[in-house]
Formats: structure tokens, C-alpha cells, sequence
């Protein structure tokens, strides 16, 4: 028995020692190894009863899914409630507080869905291949509005909740693109977004007229982007977020039902608002570069929670009162254990050694670019999001860039003399599909810095890939109009464009690899722009970047010397006489008139005149 076990323990101790372990070079804090599966059975999830519930969507992975938290979150923390390989988007709460409705493409197509809060099962209301988004509530209950893409745009339309088979209704036709609707708790208005007038604005239509008579502009700001509005609970003032593209803030405005002429007041930061059930408080969510955070505070500006970071980007947000079961129902427990798995890991590419630890450049296949390299740290992640924006998108958009790795010996434009591209940590996705309608930049200002969201088109246009676009994207070739202010903002707003498309941007988030901020000259400076550039800087500045690849005397910067000119012609001097200059010592100066010298006196003979 003893030579059994013995046998036993050393089969055992060589096993593992047969394991691969990642090299100790390898290892990088930001990056997941291996995919962590769920093994274990779902938690049981408890919440004591009713509470001030914030349901949102927020991305993971590359996928929507839906979350709850209480208010404050100390009662319930964030927790997952839906989870698939699929996007659950634009959360609403009913006026009973019993349900919650959604978008989801979880059937392959973009529909409206209501979940029942107390069992988690899930109806479909809707069932097109039409893309139908970001319901909202009637105050009965017994409706949504919705957004829907119809003539090759976004549309805003109604929908019953209790009579599926009843016609959908139109609230708005017209070629710009209308959506986010909100139901007001009158039951006879709805205040959406619309780009009818050049830019994002809130509109308001009256149920009771029709015609062009229907619809108010309440917003009105030809240098701002609106969007999200959100009413309070009796109508009296109406939330939204704006992104001032001049002057004034970017933030969450109010606008006063009360006093329709004044324009809205801004109460604080944010890209994404909702009210408490008494329009005390408001949960917002705010968004730095790359990243989106949780936040709450009072209409005076006082923050009554810190800002919490998300994993991800949100996509909706709702909150109210809600009756939760204890436990959770096992729908939801399931989705809270459930454990994502890692999208890239990075593998090490065999090659020579590299004196004190430095890194090295390896090549990336199928790819043309001027230098097919990146960092042999990060181009795993690039090939993972290569591969999920062909899935996404349908066909290779990755293929081709404008730039990859840049040797430290090339050149580029002026300014980028610290440019990334240097790293091998960043890529820069080939600008000409612009030209094609391949794809197009929607402009984000954060703070003082400009930064650009990429959409790049869908090659399926039938509603199963991609999304429509919202807001009006930003061209940035109209500065060659001779408009002298369009030449001043470094383009303008241009009209929505047709079809689906996929947010990059996001996309590349997910997979690590950050957005640039473009140089303070874009305006006049279109490479300055760097709108399709992206990083993955794990952390790192980009001096010690540079250092991973070349040695500290590699980077220190020479002064400038300039080159001798081969111009054979002759180059003036700041003297303008001849070199060298001969200057006599007595310069004899003839007189045209006579000089009389000494005293005259009376002589017979005239005295003698020397000039």
C-alpha cells in the first residue's frame, strides 16, 4: 500500500511539473492568461424587499448586458441579470415597477423585450428585422415608443404592450434621424432627439396635432450635441445631456416645462441621466477618455456619490423603486456567477535575445501597412480584435492601415515627433475608407481635449449586423469649403448617414487599445486630428514604452543641426558694401569756385589761384 501511494504522489508531482507556465518575461498585471470558466453552482442572491434601484446596460466583453444597483449600493452592489453572447441595451422601468424593458438582438435581430422583475422570464414584443431600440413607457402602461429604423433612417414609432398584433404607430417621418424617445407622464407629448436641424437637438412632438405644427425644437443649440432626455415624474422639467462643441459645458442640462422659452440650466458633469422617484437626485454617468464612471448627486450640484468606475461603456440607464424578490430569481443568480472569459492572451514570440531585457517588434500577417509590426506584447490583441471586428462587421476592415509600427529613424508629421506608432503599441486604421463611406468619425470633446468615435460599416445590410448611427457625425474635410467659420472649427456637423454600422471605438476598448486625443491645432491641421488612431499602453508612459524597445541613449534628442545648402547661388549679407573696402588716407576735393587765401593787396598783378 505504501509503494501504491508513493507510486500515486509521484505520478501526481510529475504531472504538474509537465504543465506550461507562462515565462516570467511574459508577464504583464493588465493581461488575463487563461479563461476562468464558472464551475461552481449560481450564488443565491438576496435584497431585503423594495429599494431605490438604478438598472443599467453596461458592455462587456463587446456585449450589452443588463445590471442592477441600489442607491445607495451598499444594500445591493452592481450585479450582472442578464449574460449571453448578445446585447441587452436601453433599459426602462414600468410605471408599476414590475418590469423592465429592453432591446435585444438576442434572436439575431435588434426587437423590443419585457422582463418580469419578480420571475425574470422574458416576452418578445416586437419582431422585425428592423432595428428596435430604447423604449419608453406610457404612464398607463399599456404602451412603449420606441426608436426603429424605417426608410433608411431612425424613426420614432408606438407600440402596444398588451395587443402586440395592433399596427405600429408613427410618431415622426421625416429623412433626418429622430430617436430616444421619452413618453411625458401627461400621456400626450414626446420629447425626443432629432438631427433635422443639422445637429442632435431635443424636439418636442404633441400627440394631439399633426403635421409639420407637431413638433418644437426645446434645445435649439447649432454648436451642441443633445441627447438622452429623461422626464421627471410630473413632467414639470425635462433632463438631458449635452456635448458643447464652442462655448458653454458639456454636461446634464434642465429645461422648465413652466418656462418653455428659457433655455436649459446646467446642473453638473455627465453623459447620461436619470431622476429619483421625487426629482431630488440625479444618477449620472460621466465619461472620461476611455473610460465611463458612476456618479449621484442633488439638483444643486452637491455629490452624493462618489464616482464609481464601470468596467465598460453604458448603454442605458433607468431608475425607480422596484419590488425584488429574496432571493433572486435563478435567472438572475446565474448571470451573477456567471465568469467571462479572457479575449486575448499574449503569446511570445521565439527570437534572439535582446541585451538588458528589451522587447522587440514582431510581424503581423495579412496586413498591409508601410511597417507590418507591432509590439510582441500586444499584437495578440490586435489579431483578437481583427477577428471580432470580421465577425461584427463582415469582412476584414483590419486588413489594411495607414500605419502600425514606426521605426525611430522615420519621420513623421510635425508634432508626432512622440508619437505612439513609435512604441509598436498602437495602430492607425486606414483613413481613405472615409472617402469611400466606409466609415465615418463622430466628434467627443472631453474637457479641453477632442477625441473622435469610429464607426466603420456593416457589409450586411439587413439588421443583423451593426447598428444605425444616432448622432451626425463630424466631417472634417468641409474646413476646404472657404468658409472662413467652418475653417475656424475645423469642419462641421454632417447629415446622418445610411445603413448599420459598428462602433470600433467600443470595440477596440474591450480589447484594451485606447483612443488618442488629437493635437490643440486640429482644427487647422488635419493630420493633427489622429482620429483613427489607437493605443494599448497597458499603464505605460511613453518614454518608458520607448524604453522596452530601445536603449535611454536612443531617445536622448540632438540638437538641430541645419545641413549645409548646395544652392550655388550667391547668399547677400547684412552689409550692404563691398568687402574689402579701400579707403585712401587724403582725398583731394577740386573747387568750382576760386579761394582767395591771405590779405588782398593793391598789386598790378592778380594774385595766383590755387584750386
Amino acid at each position: 500500500m505504501i509503494r501504491v501511494l508513493s507510486a500515486i504522489v509521484l505520478s501526481l508531482f510529475l504531472f504538474g511539473c509537465t504543465r506550461d507556465v507562462p515565462s516570467a518575461t511574459a508577464t504583464n498585471p493588465t493581461v488575463t492568461f487563461e479563461a476562468i470558466i464558472a464551475s461552481t453552482p449560481a450564488a443565491v442572491i438576496k435584497y431585503s424587499g423594495e429599494g431605490n434601484l438604478v438598472f443599467l446596460s453596461i458592455e462587456e466583453n463587446g456585449y450589452g448586458h443588463l445590471f442592477v444597483q441600489s442607491n445607495p449600493p451598499q444594500d445591493l452592489p452592481l450585479t450582472r441579470i442578464t449574460t449571453g453572447e448578445w446585447n441587452d441595451i436601453t433599459p426602462a422601468l414600468s410605471p408599476d415597477r414590475k418590469q423592465l424593458a429592453f432591446s435585444s438582438d438576442r434572436n439575431g435581430f435588434w426587437d423590443l423585450y419585457i422582463m418580469d422583475l419578480q420571475n425574470g422570464d422574458v416576452n418578445q414584443i416586437t419582431d422585425s428585422n428592423e432595428y428596435d431600440s430604447a423604449p419608453s413607457w406610457s404612464p398607463d402602461g399599456k404602451w412603449l415608443t420606441f426608436e426603429t429604423y424605417l426608410n433608411d433612417n431612425l424613426e420614432v414609432a408606438i407600440v402596444s404592450v398588451v395587443d402586440p398584433s395592433q399596427k405600429i404607430i408613427n410618431v415622426t417621418q421625416n429623412p433626418s434621424s429622430d430617436h430616444s424617445p421619452v413618453w411625458a407622464p401627461d400621456g400626450r407629448h414626446v420629447a425626443f432627439i432629432s438631427t433635422r436641424g443639422g445637429d442632435s437637438d431635443v424636439w418636442l412632438a404633441n400627440l394631439d396635432l399633426a403635421g409639420e405644427e407637431r413638433y418644437q425644437d426645446l434645445s435649439n443649440t447649432p454648436f451642441a450635441s443633445e441627447n438622452h432626455p429623461v422626464w421627471n415624474f410630473d413632467g414639470s422639467q425635462l433632463l438631458w445631456a449635452s456635448t458643447s462643441q464652442t462655448v458653454g459645458f458639456s454636461g446634464l442640462y434642465i429645461w422648465d416645462a413652466n418656462d418653455p422659452s428659457r433655455a436649459a440650466s446646467w446642473i453638473g458633469d455627465g453623459s447620461w441621466g436619470a431622476w429619483n422617484e421625487t426629482a431630488e437626485q440625479i444618477v449620472a454617468v460621466t465619461s472620461s477618455a476611455n473610460r465611463e464612471y458612476l456618479s449621484s448627486y442633488s439638483i444643486q450640484g452637491e455629490l452624493l456619490l462618489s464616482p464609481t468606475p464601470l468596467n465598460g461603456r453604458v448603454r442605458g440607464l433607468t431608475w425607480g423603486f422596484a419590488n425584488l424578490p429574496s432571493p433572486f430569481p435563478s435567472s438572475f443568480s446565474r448571470a451573477a456567477a456567471d465568469s467571462l472569459p479572457a479575449l486575448w492572451s499574449p503569446i511570445i514570440t521565439p527570437g534572439p535575445e535582446v541585451p538588458n531585457q528589451r522587447w522587440y517588434v514582431v510581424r503581423i500577417e495579412d496586413v498591409q501597412a508601410p511597417y507590418p509590426q507591432l509590439h510582441d506584447l500586444v499584437d495578440e490583441s490586435f489579431n483578437a480584435l481583427r477577428n471580432r471586428v470580421i465577425i461584427e462587421t463582415g469582412w476584414d476592415a483590419l486588413a489594411s492601415l495607414e500605419n502600425a509600427f514606426i521605426p525611430l529613424t522615420t519621420s513623421l508629421d510635425p508634432g508626432k515627433q512622440e508619437d505612439w506608432l513609435y512604441t509598436g503599441r498602437a495602430f492607425a486604421i486606414n483613413s481613405l475608407m472615409t472617402n469611400a463611406g466606409w466609415m465615418v468619425t463622430l466628434r467627443e470633446d472631453v474637457g479641453a481635449q477632442t477625441y473622435w468615435r469610429i464607426y466603420i460599416r456593416a457589409n450586411v445590410q439587413d439588421g443583423s449586423y451593426g447598428e444605425p448611427i444616432h448622432d451626425a457625425p463630424w466631417n472634417l474635410s468641409a474646413r476646404y469649403e472657404l468658409d472662413p467659420r467652418t475653417y475656424e472649427q475645423g469642419g462641421k456637423y454632417a447629415p446622418v448617414p445610411a445603413g448599420y454600422w459598428v462602433d470600433v471605438t467600443a470595440l477596440a476598448a474591450t480589447y484594451g487599445w485606447e483612443r488618442l486625443p488629437s493635437l490643440p491645432n486640429w482644427r487647422t491641421y488635419y493630420a493633427g486630428a489622429r482620429f483613427s488612431e489607437f493605443a494599448l499602453t497597458n499603464g505605460l508612459d511613453w518614454y518608458s514604452a520607448m524604453r522596452e524597445l530601445y536603449p535611454p541613449e536612443a531617445l536622448i534628442t540632438p540638437t538641430q543641426v541645419l545641413p549645409p545648402s548646395f544652392t550655388p547661388t550667391f547668399t547677400p549679407t547684412l552689409t550692404p558694401s563691398r568687402t574689402p573696402t579701400r579707403t585712401p588716407w587724403r582725398t583731394a576735393t577740386p573747387s568750382v569756385s576760386p579761394t582767395v587765401t591771405g590779405t588782398p593787396t593793391v598789386s598790378p598783378t592778380p594774385p595766383t589761384v590755387i584750386p
